[in-house]
């Protein structure tokens, strides 16, 4: 036979078991809406609004870097779009600095020697690291060279500290060529768009002599830099530079690249781009 407990010791046990359902039931309910949950809720909130979470600019692309090139229709005036840019040369970048013109000596004189380099060879930043575009337009005896490349983060630091300190370092200097004819080149500063991360630009004027006559070649020189990815042009010739082109150039390329960055297409019509 199998007695029943006492009354007192089911009252007791069941008076526990209520307790420890009580107790759970508040567990649960503190798991749906007590502090804990607002603290992992205010959590993922900043976790994903700090710019790390921000989805970043995908890696420029080839097809990016023309798409992000300036066209005939952002340029004013009559800027006719060339085939052959990349063969583009002046000679009148080609030479020696003297040393003997710079107070400071071989620091500077290589610095300036690297901008006329680099002027020549359409390498303004340096080598990209990355996807490259580049175009040319002509114009009389004006021409309009620009180009859109993804670079090295570091190598593009360098670059722009470098554009910077140009003004002072190569305010004006004193050029040899190959025959031990001299020529004259002087660089100053030059305001660009704010657009971008950092933006830098000069006009660089060259004179000395071709074809036994005088000669002016006179450059605007910028670069916009946006992230990884930049702008370089340069737009001048033997007319001089128009300084209106290199403005229109550089805001209308800006918001090319901007768009490309994120993943839009660019306006075929400048009128739309504020």
């Amino acid at each position: 036979m199998t007695h029943r407990p006492p009354r007192t010791f089911r009252v007791l046990a069941s008076a526990l078991a209520a307790g420890a359902l009580l107790t759970t039931a508040a567990c649960a309910d503190g798991d749906d809406s007590g502090p804990d949950r607002a603290d992992t809720t205010e959590t993922t909130t900043k976790i994903s609004s700090t710019p790390l979470a921000q989805q970043s600019p995908a890696a420029l692309t080839p097809a990016g870097a023309r798409a992000a090139l300036v066209t005939e229709a952002d340029l004013e005036d009559d800027w006719t779009q060339v085939k052959n840019a990349a063969t583009w040369r002046d000679s009148l970048l080609v030479g020696q600095v003297d040393v003997a013109d710079f107070l400071t000596g071989k620091a500077d004189a290589a610095a300036c020697q690297k901008l006329l380099d680099r002027l020549y060879d359409d390498e303004l930043l340096g080598k990209p690291s990355g996807a490259s575009a580049l175009t040319g337009f002509k114009e009389g005896e004006s021409r309009l060279l620009y180009q859109v490349a993804a670079y090295d983060k570091a190598a593009l630091d360098t670059s722009f500290a470098w554009l910077k300190s140009l003004p002072v370092k190569c305010d004006q200097f004193t050029v040899k060529d190959s025959s031990g004819g001299q020529r004259t080149v002087e660089v100053v500063g030059t305001s660009l768009p704010k657009e971008g991360d950092a933006r830098q630009g000069l006009q660089v004027t060259v004179r000395g002599t071709s074809g036994g006559e005088p000669t002016t070649l006179t450059l605007d020189v910028a670069a916009l830099r946006f992230g990884t990815d930049a702008i370089a042009f340069t737009n001048g010739g033997l007319d001089g530079a128009d300084d209106d082109t290199t403005e229109q150039a550089a805001k209308l390329g800006a918001a090319r690249l901007e768009d490309v960055q994120a993943g839009r297409t660019p306006s075929a019509d400048p009128s739309e781009i504020d």
